[in-house]
C-alpha cells in the first residue's frame, strides 16, 4: 500500500501486545517509519506472560482475532492461551513486523520536546530516541499483584504469582494452595482439580459463573473453515455474539432492565442447580449483584470445585508459615505449593515508566487521582500520545482486539492530521476532557460494576474504571474523533 501524502512522521510503539502488533501492522500496511519496543525477549503481551493450567480466553475464539486476519485453527469455540500466543506469532510473521521490533528494550522514561514536537524515548539500556509520534500499548493487566500476607516470604515450597508460573512447582500428587478465585483462580481450579492431592481454594469472596458451551472443532471443521473463510465470519459476527455482547453492555448500564435481570437468572439458576453440597453452594454464593464483578465464564467450575480433593476455605488467612497457610481460627492447610491467583494492578498502564508531557506535566501527576484519558485513547498536555486500551475504556466479556481495532481506527484520523502537515502536535483541550470525564463518572457510579462490590474495576474512590454506555456508543465514538475537542498546534 502506498504511504499516505505528507509529512513523514516516526512512531514509537510500546508494547510487543495484541495492540502493538496492531499498530505495527497498520502503520507497515502505510509504508510508515516505526519502532516497536517489547520488554521481554519475544511478542505476546498476556499471552505470553501468563501460562498457568487452564489459561482460556472467555471470548470466543473466532470473536477473538483481527478483523483482518481470520484464523481457521482453532481447536476449540474458546481457545487455549497457548493457542492465542501461536495465533499472534503467526500474523507477525505473515505480515513482517518482526525485524520492526526491539526485544529487550525496556522504556523506562517518554518526555515531550516542545521546541522539535518530537518525544524522547530512554531505555533502560540508557539508549535515546526521538519520535514524532508515541502509540502506548503497553495493555492493562500485565503487572502482578502480589498480596501483603504475613509470612509469605517464608512458605518452604513453591510459591508465586500466577503470571510467573513455575513449571517444576509439585501440582501431580500434591498438597496445593490456591489463592484467589477471578478467572485465573477458577480456571486453575478446573484444570488441577483431578490432579492433585488436594486443593485448598482460598476464597475472599465467590463469584458469579455464567455457564457456557465448550466443544471441540474437528479436522473437517476446520479443513471448512481454511476453504471457505466465510464459515468463520458466520460465526465471529454473528447476530448471536454481536447480539450478546449488546445485551450484556445494555445490562451494565441499565441494571434494573430485562437483561440483567436474565443474566443474574442464568447465573442464579446455574449454582442452585450445578452444586448437590448445600453447605458448599452458600461458599459460592455471592452477596452482590451478577456482573458487579467481571463475569466468569465457565462450563465446568462447578463440577471441578465439587471433587473430593478441593477444598474452598472462606475463612481468613492469618499467616503463611514454612509449611502452609494459617488461618485466623487457628485451622492449618499444610501445603506443597502456593499459588497467588491475586490478579494485576490495574492502574499502572504504561507505568512505571515515567512520561513528561508539555510544561513539565508528568502522567503521574495528572493521573494523581485517578487513570484517566479523553475517550480511553488521549490526554490533554500529552500531544502526539495516543493510547490503545487506555483507561476508561471498555472492560467487559467481549473482544479487546475490537476495541482496540475501533480505537485506532479514532488514532488514525488524528495522526491524518499530522501527516498532511496540517499541524505538528494534537492533544485534547482540558476543559473537553473534563467534560467528558465528568459525565463518564456520573454515569460510571450507576453502572452495574457500581452497584456494590470490591473489583479491580473500582478506583481509589470507589469510580469504576470503566466506558459506563453501550457497546454501540462507544463504537460510535470511536467512529470519527470530536475535532472541536482538541488543539492542534502548528
Amino acid at each position: 500500500m502506498m504511504a499516505r501524502q505528507g509529512a513523514a512522521l516516526r512512531y514509537a510503539i510500546v508494547g510487543a501486545g495484541m495492540a502493538g502488533i496492531l499498530a505495527a501492522i497498520k502503520l507497515r500496511q502505510n509504508g510508515e517509519d516505526f519502532t516497536v519496543f517489547e520488554k521481554a525477549d519475544r511478542i505476546g503481551g498476556t499471552w505470553r506472560e501468563n501460562r498457568y493450567p487452564g489459561l482460556t480466553c472467555d471470548v470466543p475464539a473466532h470473536a477473538y482475532t483481527y478483523s483482518f486476519e481470520p484464523y481457521p485453527e482453532w481447536r476449540a469455540f474458546y481457545a487455549t492461551g497457548g493457542e492465542i500466543q501461536t495465533y499472534f506469532e503467526a500474523v507477525v510473521a505473515k505480515y513482517g513486523i518482526g525485524p520492526a521490533i526491539r526485544f529487550g528494550a525496556e522504556v523506562t522514561a517518554l518526555d515531550w520536546n516542545e521546541p522539535t514536537a518530537q518525544w524522547t524515548v530512554m531505555l533502560a539500556s540508557g539508549e535515546r530516541e526521538a519520535f514524532d509520534v508515541i502509540i502506548a500499548a503497553s495493555g492493562v493487566l500485565h503487572h502482578p499483584r502480589v498480596p501483603a500476607l504475613p509470612g509469605l516470604d517464608s512458605f518452604a515450597g513453591p510459591a508465586f504469582h500466577t503470571a510467573q508460573w513455575v513449571d517444576d512447582a509439585p501440582i501431580d500428587g500434591a498438597r496445593v494452595g490456591l489463592i484467589g478465585c477471578g478467572s485465573t483462580g477458577v480456571q486453575i481450579v478446573t484444570a488441577i482439580n483431578t490432579r492433585v492431592a488436594n486443593l485448598v481454594h482460598f476464597q475472599r469472596s465467590p463469584q458469579w459463573i455464567m455457564p457456557v458451551p465448550q466443544f471441540a472443532y474437528t479436522d473437517e471443521e476446520r479443513a471448512a473453515f481454511r476453504a471457505d473463510p466465510a464459515l468463520i465470519d458466520a460465526i465471529r459476527f454473528s447476530d448471536e455474539y454481536l447480539g450478546n455482547v449488546r445485551r450484556f453492555t445494555d445490562a451494565i448500564t441499565d441494571i434494573d432492565g430485562p437483561q440483567m435481570h436474565a443474566i443474574e437468572q442464568i447465573c442464579l439458576e446455574n449454582l442452585e442447580t450445578s452444586v448437590k453440597d448445600p453447605e458448599l453452594r452458600e461458599k459460592l454464593r455471592p452477596n452482590y449483584r451478577a456482573a458487579c464483578k467481571r463475569l466468569i465464564y465457565s462450563w465446568c467450575y462447578y463440577d471441578a470445585v465439587q471433587h473430593p480433593a478441593v477444598h474452598v476455605e472462606t475463612g481468613r488467612i492469618a499467616q503463611i508459615e514454612p509449611q502452609g497457610v494459617r488461618m485466623e481460627d487457628g485451622t492449618f492447610h499444610p501445603l506443597d505449593t502456593l499459588v497467588l491467583a491475586t490478579g494485576f494492578q490495574a492502574d499502572r498502564f504504561i507505568r512505571p515508566a515515567g512520561v513528561t508531557g508539555r510544561d513539565g506535566l508528568t502522567l503521574d501527576a495528572f493521573w494523581a487521582r485517578r487513570p484517566t484519558a479523553h475517550y480511553a485513547v488521549t490526554l490533554p498536555g500529552f500531544p502526539n500520545f495516543f493510547m490503545l486500551n487506555g483507561p476508561t475504556g471498555p472492560v467487559g466479556n467481549f473482544s479487546l482486539i475490537d476495541i482496540a481495532e475501533r480505537q485506532w481506527a479514532y488514532v488514525d484520523q488524528l495522526i491524518d492530521i499530522l501527516r498532511q502537515g496540517q499541524g505538528r502536535s494534537i492533544a485534547p483541550l482540558p476543559a473537553a476532557h473534563a467534560d467528558y470525564e465528568a459525565r463518564r463518572i456520573a454515569a460510571a457510579r450507576t453502572t452495574i460494576f457500581g452497584s456494590g462490590c470490591s473489583s479491580w474495576y473500582l478506583d481509589d474512590e470507589g469510580v469504576p474504571a470503566s466506558w459506563p454506555w453501550s457497546y454501540d456508543a462507544f463504537a460510535d465514538a470511536m467512529s470519527r474523533p470530536r475535532l472541536e475537542e482538541y488543539a492542534i498546534s502548528a
